[in-house]
Formats: C-alpha cells, structure tokens, sequence
C-alpha cells in the first residue's frame, strides 16, 4: 500500500459521491486481524498530528488559571476557570454538552487531580481526560496543534475509523494524511502491515472504496 494506491481510492471515493451541501467529512476505516484486542495492550490508542490538517475546525476546552485563561483567548473554544470544575459536577448534563461539542481538553496541571476527581466519570470513557499544561506555559502552539490532531482509538475493536480531512481538500494532501495515519498505527502493531487486512476511504454519506483493489462497499 502506497501513496498512489491512497490517491487514487480517495479519487474514487470523491468520484462516486454525489455533492452534498454540506462540507463531507473524508475519513478511513482500518481493518485489523490477528489481534487479540481483549488484550488491553494491543489496542491502539493515539492522537496523530495530521501534516495537511483536518480542513475543518475541532474545538478545545482549557481549563486554567487567570493567567492561562488569558493567554488561550482568542484560540480555545471554551475557557473555564477551577470554579467552574465544582459547577459542572453539580451540572453534569451541562457538562456533557460540552464534551460532545469539544474534540480535546486541555487544563493547567495544578487542576488534573481535582478535574479527574470531579469530572472523570463523563471525560473518561469518551477518552477526553484533558492533556495537562504547567503552570505560566502559552498554551497557544498546543491548541494549535491539537485542532490539526486526530484520534485512533480501537477499544476493543478490530477496526478503526479516523478522520483525514474533509471532501474539498486536495487529493493529495488527503492522501498525505492518510500516509501518517498508517505509518503511526503500523509502527504500534506487533506484526506491522501483516496485521492490517485493509483499509477503505469513505466519505460522510458515500460508499467506502477500498485502497489498493478499488472495491466498493
């Protein structure tokens, strides 16, 4: 599998898909084998920095101090403070809103064990735990990057799916993405590529193609 192999199932996938009028999402489904995924250390679990971005925005939420607060403004999507932690463990529902709306957390170190104590039960299972920042750091280049970042997550599935981008982007940079994608998941995997039975482009409301063969699905 190679980057003309990706080119040209991401050309079939834009190709066979009527337009929508809405922007849609591109992403890949990877189909593992010979895995045993009860194994809680075969299952992948990674945020990959895309080289093209995502072609859309992802909101970030940071928690932090006044200062860090000040210096994400402009950039975060939602800034909250150490006492808003206790109010939306007295408002959940509220809470969840939030973290359905919001791709990555992010909260200044000083705060992790209260945040997990209060508001791990709805960050954790949807794998949201908010990446800790020290102190008095500019939390700016992070939320930047991670607006450009994906998830891979397995769980205890033998496939996976990840975004790459969106349908107007260029083919190529999509196909550039989805090169990083690989490389990352493959360079976590026992048997490397032998572990991969293959993998399909597709776009939000399309048929999946599948690289390599060309197949449809």
């Amino acid at each position: 599998m190679d980057i003309n192999d990706i080119s040209k199932a991401v050309e079939a996938v834009k190709q066979s898909s009527p337009q929508r009028k809405f922007e849609e999402s591109v992403e890949i489904a990877i189909n593992l084998k010979d895995i045993d995924m009860t194994n809680p250390k075969n299952r992948i679990n990674e945020e990959i920095l895309l080289p093209n971005g995502r072609g859309k925005d992802v909101k970030v939420v940071i928690f932090g101090s006044e200062e860090l607060k000040a210096k994400a403004k402009g950039v975060a999507d939602y800034i909250f403070g150490p006492e808003d932690i206790s109010k939306f463990a007295e408002d959940k529902k509220a809470f969840k809103k939030i973290v359905n709306d919001a791709y990555f957390f992010i909260a200044e170190a000083t705060l992790m064990a209260n945040i997990g104590k209060s508001l791990g039960q709805v960050l954790g299972p949807r794998g949201k735990m908010p990446r800790p920042i020290p102190p008095g750091q500019d939390p700016v280049p992070l939320i930047k990057a991670l607006k450009n970042t994906v998830k891979a997550r397995s769980r205890n599935s033998l496939t996976l799916h990840v975004p790459v981008g969106t349908r107007s982007m260029d083919t190529q940079k999509i196909s550039e993405n989805i090169m990083a994608i690989l490389n990352r998941i493959t360079g976590k995997l026992e048997r490397g590529h032998s572990n991969i039975k293959n993998v399909y482009v597709k776009t939000t409301m399309g048929k999946a193609v599948q690289v390599g063969t060309g197949d449809q699905n």
